[in-house]
């Protein structure tokens, strides 16, 4: 069965584009005995006021391979940003995640993940990273759904504007809890990351992301979106915030 999202790409890109530390728990695909999945968006927009042109380019793909004992999960989620007038890149921007994720119970799984992303806006203005680590289902109830994880990770961080490039070895522990209502009226889902560097933990990054949805019919659905970003030490030895609230309107099929 093949989902297509309107608006993926105003889901997928706040996040991942307004910090350098995603929310992969949102976009995992909870699509059960359902073995490929595939939501892909490409817009582009054109503007053009007395002669001034904006030219916008947005594109996302997420995709999910099961096995057949369900045990093995490919999981892939890619986008692309560029804002362009004339000749200069207002923004451009892109993330590549690639995880492989193997169910040993109904209780612990084994995840290894890798990781690419570039943002001229940002300090760090690229990372790549290789991580493994544990993921446990620690709720399992009718309405209560909750995941927890802890990962090893290695990046590449890579800052202009600091003439620098740091290779660090790095923790991930999330937090994951989400309940959907006896009526279906309504779900949330939170999700908290907290990234701390095992040489000193008082330079880490923390990602607190918090999401309702209400269905308006089977098909389609309202839904609110908040993301927290806190890096405590970049390149410039200085601290980092960002916070972006959204709201939408998306259907499945």
């Amino acid at each position: 069965m093949i989902r297509i999202l309107l608006l993926a790409t105003a889901l997928l890109i706040p996040g991942v584009l307004s910090a350098q530390l995603v929310n992969i728990e949102s976009k995992r695909m909870q699509t059960d005995s359902i073995r490929f999945t595939l939501n892909a968006d490409f817009s582009f927009n054109h503007t053009n006021n007395d002669g001034s042109q904006v030219n916008q380019i947005d594109a996302a793909l997420t995709t999910q391979l099961k096995s057949k004992d369900l045990r093995k999960i490919y999981f892939f989620l890619g986008n692309y940003k560029l804002i362009d007038s004339g000749e200069e890149n207002l923004q451009n921007a892109w993330f590549l995640h690639g995880r492989f994720n193997y169910k040993f119970s109904q209780l612990f799984r084994f995840e290894t993940f890798l990781q690419g992303q570039y943002n001229q806006l940002l300090v760090v203005e690229q990372r790549n990273l290789i991580g493994a680590g544990l993921r446990v289902k620690w709720i399992d109830k009718e309405r209560f759904t909750g995941y927890a994880g802890n990962s090893y990770m290695y990046e590449m961080e890579s800052s202009d504007q600091a003439g620098t490039t740091n290779y660090n070895h790095r923790n991930s522990t999330y937090l994951t809890l989400s309940y959907t209502a006896k009526s279906q009226k309504f779900s949330i889902a939170n999700t908290v990351y907290y990234q701390p560097l095992y040489r000193d933990i008082s330079d880490y990054r923390i990602l607190e992301q918090f999401r309702l949805d209400i269905p308006l019919s089977t098909w389609l659905k309202v839904f609110t979106l908040y993301n927290y970003y806190f890096d405590s030490k970049t390149p410039l030895n200085t601290e980092e915030y960002t916070s972006n609230l959204n709201l939408g309107v998306g259907i499945s099929i």
